[in-house]
């Protein structure tokens, strides 16, 4: 609807110097105000407005993770400013919104539209990337509106990883770690450049969560498409080894989207909420952990 449309708009643009001004929640009440008599004199739905501001406003913490969790390789201060509020807006409606006034394509469709008209020329994509990585995750079909006729050609970019584990009392506990959309998985991290798979996992678990490993067999590899806001879609492809734990203080050190980290026993995790390409690299490495 384009009164929906034009109150996406304001609460838009209002975000956006609420943001740009220092994130002063006492002010947003005057900024919405005057944003509404100033670009949309006599708009029936302002209702709409204050909702999709004190909702993002209510939800920023946890909205925020999620978009450090969809773009990792993008700070979320490096975003733009309006592509970050649109994201924002698109992520509330997305994830808190009322889905039958507001189906989530819907949602995700006029957030594009928002970041096309008042943002740069990648915004659009850009958007469209982060909140149709959040939209599978959730569990729905990728968007295709934003897809060319052609193959893209993506960046690739490698990743380490490890399942972590240590001996005690006579079983077998693992590392994991819990990301911004509610999922244990394992800890990893960029290669850098001239560093072999084996070297960056090692070095990643230390610098994530504390570990110090000794790494040892691969187990197999993974690949997922990112998005960033200047290189737009990016495959990435994550090489897990098994590695066994040196030390056991295990805390979370660099979040990039993830919210804890904890040992597991190995009868804990058939009941946890797992990727299920990661459930399948956790039972290569219990087979060889079976075999030793």
């Amino acid at each position: 609807m384009a009164n929906r449309h034009l109150s996406r708009s304001v609460a838009m643009q209002s975000l956006f110097e609420w943001d740009f001004s220092g994130q002063d929640k006492s002010k947003i009440n005057s900024i919405v105000q005057r944003n509404v008599e100033q670009f949309a004199p006599g708009l029936e739905d302002s209702v709409f407005v204050e909702t999709l501001i004190n909702g993002v406003l209510k939800k920023q913490k946890k909205i925020d993770s999620v978009i450090e969790k969809a773009a990792p390789e993008w700070p979320l201060e490096q975003i733009a400013a309006v592509d970050r509020n649109v994201l924002r807006i698109g992520l509330y409606e997305l994830l808190f919104g009322n889905k039958k006034e507001v189906p989530n394509k819907v949602a995700i469709n006029e957030a594009i539209e928002l970041a096309k008209t008042f943002g740069g020329d990648s915004s659009g994509k850009f958007v469209n990337g982060v909140l149709g990585t959040v939209y599978r995750e959730m569990g729905g079909e990728e968007e295709d509106e934003e897809k060319e006729k052609k193959p893209e050609k993506l960046i690739e970019e490698k990743l380490g990883g490890a399942v972590v584990y240590k001996r005690k009392n006579g079983g077998i506990e693992f590392a994991l770690v819990h990301d911004v959309f509610g999922y244990w998985t394992l800890s990893k991290g960029r290669i850098e450049e001239g560093e072999s798979a084996f070297d960056g996992a090692k070095r990643e678990i230390a610098e994530e969560i504390g570990l110090d490993v000794e790494v040892g067999k691969e187990l197999g590899k993974n690949e997922y498409v990112a998005s960033d806001p200047e290189k737009g879609k990016i495959k990435k492809s994550v090489t897990y080894f098994l590695a066994s734990a040196k030390n056991e203080d295990i805390k979370l050190k660099q979040t990039g989207g993830l919210d804890d980290a904890k040992w597991f026993k190995m009868k804990e995790l058939p009941e946890l909420k797992i990727y299920d390409d990661i459930r399948g690299i956790l039972t290569e490495a219990i087979k060889e952990l079976n075999k030793k």
